[in-house]
């Protein structure tokens, strides 16, 4: 089961059916299927200490996935995924994508984390960028058949 969950700030993401349904084709074209995901939307300050507290990190981020398998060979996604509002909207801003886009991307971004993907290296993040991509474009697939 997929749930969205806000922490610290409002925030009500919409058409949450069909991000649902979205996220749940994504998963299944990596070969996983969905078990528990928690999206979590929070502000720059909660994610800040979040990353300094989990990660060990002082800086502040757009994301952070954890992933909650008991099994990490298990195709079964199960985490908690906490995304910044205030680094989202800023960076749809700064890259001139608009704040649903970003916004989606970085959705997909923690799911496809759960699926495998990293970007810790130049050409994982090439990988991600294009498993976004497609995500992205699944998700105007879906959006056109209603």
């Amino acid at each position: 089961m997929i749930c969205f969950f806000s922490e610290d700030i409002t925030f009500n993401l919409r058409s949450k059916l069909v991000v649902k349904r979205w996220l749940k084709e994504v998963a299944a074209g990596s070969g996983y299927s969905i078990g528990d995901i928690n999206y979590v939307f929070c502000s720059d300050a909660y994610l800040l200490e979040m990353n300094k507290q989990y990660l060990g990190h002082d800086y502040y981020t757009d994301i952070i996935t954890f992933d909650n398998r008991e099994d990490q060979e298990s195709k079964r996604v199960d985490g908690d995924i906490f995304i910044s509002i205030d680094t989202v909207r800023a960076n749809g801003e700064e890259y001139g994508e608009g704040f649903d886009r970003e916004l989606h991307r970085v959705i997909a971004h923690g799911l496809l984390h759960l699926t495998g993907y990293d970007d810790l290296t130049e050409t994982e993040q090439k990988q991600m960028r294009a498993a976004e991509n497609a995500a992205l474009a699944l998700l105007e697939e879906i959006r056109d058949q209603k």
